[in-house]
């Protein structure tokens, strides 16, 4: 029998443009992070690991599309090859789930998922846990979320680990592990290069 998430999942994936639209002209309106009562997008979060009880929480964060850029210069010199474009290297899913937690600071981030998006913003929904809730102690399936203190800030999560290239496994892969700066400090120290290393 056909559960109600696989409905919920197929008209998604072909989702209703005027309905969209309209929240998408709501969602403008809205702060950059916005606490909600449920998940837009119910399939998706319960796939994820939400769950309706108490000591979870689901907010919507807005990022904005396109490059970043770096503060204006001011004054002084600058070298030739100094831009104002910042190389992030992560991608919009993972800042949203970091400002998600800055803006719920004692929670942490358990996962997210893409709802919508336009000519200028991103909207991901973030699903969050009170790791300290004795709700979420007294549950055998996520009591590890007690011991992971900081998961976003320290790239654990699964948006995070994918633009760390940690996803795969085996070959491809070979470079990814423990990190891509530790292997290039192997290659530099191997190599027997004398000077500092510049951080990447």
């Amino acid at each position: 029998m056909t559960s109600a998430y696989h409905y919920i999942r197929e008209a998604w994936k072909k989702p209703d443009d005027k309905l969209q639209k309209q929240r998408i002209l709501e969602w403008r309106q809205d702060a950059s992070v916005v606490r909600l009562e449920r998940p837009t997008r119910l399939d998706r979060a319960r796939s994820l690991g939400y769950k309706a009880k108490q000591g979870f929480l689901v907010a919507r964060v807005k990022v904005k599309r396109g490059g970043r850029l770096r503060e204006l210069f001011k004054a002084g010199r600058k070298p030739r090859k100094m831009r104002r474009m910042k190389i992030v290297s992560r991608n919009y899913q993972s800042i949203a789930e970091e400002r998600a937690n800055n803006k719920f600071h004692n929670f942490e981030v358990l996962n997210s998922y893409w709802v919508a998006k336009d000519g200028i913003y991103y909207w991901y929904e973030v699903i969050l846990i009170d790791p300290h809730h004795p709700v979420i102690k007294a549950d055998k399936n996520l009591k590890w979320v007690s011991n992971m203190k900081g998961r976003i800030y320290r790239g654990l999560t699964s948006s995070a680990r994918k633009s760390r290239s940690l996803r795969g496994k085996g070959k491809g892969y070979e470079k990814s592990r423990p990190s891509k700066k530790s292997n290039l400090l192997r290659k530099w120290h191997k190599s027997g290069k004398k000077g500092s290393y510049r951080s990447l």
